[in-house]
């Protein structure tokens, strides 16, 4: 004769479930005193000098007086056609550093990690990473020069470089500048994947070559749906780099000429150090701080649905 099972009753989940909710609550507030110490830290490092910021971005200061304007900093910025430019030219970085950087990284990492002698051609490329973004620059400074490495190898070859230059007329200059940032950034890029890459066990690549799957479709099926949380990391990096981007641009051509190859963070230090113009320079900071964690933002919300 079968035993008859007995429901659970209502009212005793209904009071677990309070207890598991009083219980979680009572764990959350004894945990508020330890937060406090590094949330007073943060406070103090971060959301006083931003709210600081922000305040004088409202402001007419040239650091003697100050005056309070409201949005006419904000206003001048968007009739500026220099600023428009510095805009263009943040999303070419964005997509630049998006586009090389991890993509030569990822495939650099793939091939390195299964080839004889592939961690000798990786070191060629990780170890540009060691390099300074001054360095990077005072480097790529001397092959982009009239009669430097690139315009020696051109003629080498037969061909003519171009007349201006490669770092006097825009969007050639913008362009380079990019390639001479990924030669730098895209050694943290191969590091990360080979993580990655190594971390897959090796029983699942097993499972999917029995299963018929090789070369491009192992990677597409198998491989590089295991690269994802990686993935994540590598393109949050690349997105929150490139839109601080200064010290290769700077050392390269001050955001010339004129301010044709200017970034955000270029802008913001021209304003600010150069014209001592401290209202419109913290107008520029608010609205790079506004667009960082905008895109971190709407990016991580993506990836964290698609999980």
């Amino acid at each position: 004769m079968a035993l008859a099972t007995v429901p659970k009753s209502t009212a005793g989940d209904a009071t677990i479930s309070r207890r598991r909710a009083a219980n979680h609550s009572r764990a959350r507030a004894q945990a508020v005193p330890f937060l406090l110490p590094a949330l007073g830290l943060v406070a103090i490092m971060l959301l006083v000098p931003f709210a600081v910021t922000v305040y004088q971005s409202f402001t007419s200061d040239n650091g003697i007086t100050a005056s309070f304007i409201g949005l006419k900093n904000y206003g001048d910025l968007i009739n500026d056609p220099s600023f428009v430019r510095s805009l263009a030219n943040t999303f070419m970085w964005t997509i630049g550093t998006l586009i090389l950087p991890v993509g030569v990284g990822l495939l650099v990492a793939i091939l390195t990690n299964s080839i004889p002698g592939g961690r000798w051609l990786r070191f060629a490329f990780v170890l540009p990473y060691a390099i300074s973004g001054a360095s990077t620059a005072v480097i790529w400074g001397f092959i982009l020069r009239s009669d430097g490495a690139l315009n020696q190898a051109i003629r080498f070859f037969g061909l003519t470089p171009p007349s201006s230059g490669w770092l006097l007329e825009w969007p050639n200059n913008t362009l380079v500048m990019i390639v001479a940032n990924t030669w730098q950034a895209t050694g943290v890029c191969v590091i990360l994947f080979l993580v990655g890459l190594q971390a897959i066990p090796a029983e699942t690549l097993e499972a999917g070559s029995l299963d018929g799957a090789s070369g491009a479709r192992l990677f597409w099926h198998i491989v590089f749906p295991q690269l994802r949380p990686v993935m994540i990391v590598v393109i949050g990096m690349s997105i929150a780099n490139s839109l601080r981007v200064f010290d290769l641009i700077w050392l390269l051509t001050k955001g010339g000429p004129g301010s044709v190859s200017e970034t955000l963070a270029v802008t913001m230090y021209r304003q600010t150090f150069i014209l001592s113009d401290y209202g419109a320079g913290a107008a520029v900071a608010v609205v790079l701080a506004i667009i960082v964690v905008a895109s971190s933002w709407l990016y991580l919300q993506r990836q964290l649905k698609k999980g």
